[in-house]
């Protein structure tokens, strides 16, 4: 009893912190079920649908902020979402997608400890060519992993200066949607399978979105809070990395 409510405490904790940077948080969803050590198969379409509506939240209140910039993303989802599907047909070894998925959780960790507060300056016009060749390969291991992709994709647009923090989180929220729902389309031709407790994550998750993407609008200083989740990732990413469980 006290694991399910820790569980779901982590679950509510990861959905905030993602939902107010504008990331739908697969790639916590992934790792707090990792540690709980659910079924890789169960993972994969949980992750995708609880992406579903938590990015959604996000994109919602940065869309109302006036930070979308449809001009960027086209581009990317244009390649995503087709290269979504065909990774969501596919069916990964177990044991190598928990390699897959601890080298991934690398990228979330990095994000949340080195780009939490970054300022972009002198904005640079964002490649066309460039960014659907992008889209399409995060778009890929979206679908393979069940990640909606933003977690990567964000980093991206503020290293190669094509969109400042707001603006990248709105992109990213609705890249998100997008990659999960094809994704989650691909896996529903194979078979997929959810949890017995999928309303009670979906519920607990939409919640900690709806907070994040509230707070996160407010530009409150969630530092702490930040460091705290990339040491949840770094446990995740060492038990699917290096321990058979």
């Amino acid at each position: 009893m006290e694991s399910i409510i820790l569980f779901y405490l982590l679950l509510f904790f990861v959905a905030f912190l993602y939902s107010s940077v504008g990331h739908g948080g697969a790639s916590g969803y992934l790792a707090l079920m990792a540690l709980f050590s659910i079924a890789p198969e169960v993972m994969k379409p949980t992750a995708l649908l609880l992406n579903l509506f938590v990015s959604l939240t996000a994109f919602i209140q940065y869309y109302r902020g006036g930070h979308f910039k449809w001009k960027i993303f086209w581009p990317f989802a244009i390649s995503s979402i087709p290269a979504a599907y065909v990774g969501g047909l596919l069916i990964v070894e177990a044991g190598i997608y928990k390699k897959i998925l601890g080298i991934l959780l690398l990228v979330p960790i990095v994000r949340f400890l080195f780009f939490a507060n970054i300022k972009v300056e002198n904005l640079k016009r964002a490649n066309p060519y460039l960014s659907v060749l992008i889209g399409a390969a995060i778009g890929f291991l979206s679908g393979l992993i069940g990640i909606g992709g933003g977690i990567i994709l964000s980093p991206v647009l503020l290293l190669l200066k094509w969109a400042d923090m707001k603006q990248a989180a709105a992109i990213s929220a609705l890249f998100i949607f997008v990659n999960s729902l094809s994704g989650l389309a691909g896996q529903l031709r194979k078979g997929i399978h959810f949890s017995p407790d999928m309303y009670a994550y979906v519920a607990v998750a939409f919640a900690g979105g709806i907070c994040g993407a509230y707070f996160g609008s407010l530009k409150l200083n969630q530092t702490i809070l930040k460091y705290l989740l990339a040491i949840v990732l770094m446990v995740a990413a060492y038990k699917l990395l290096f321990t058979s469980a």
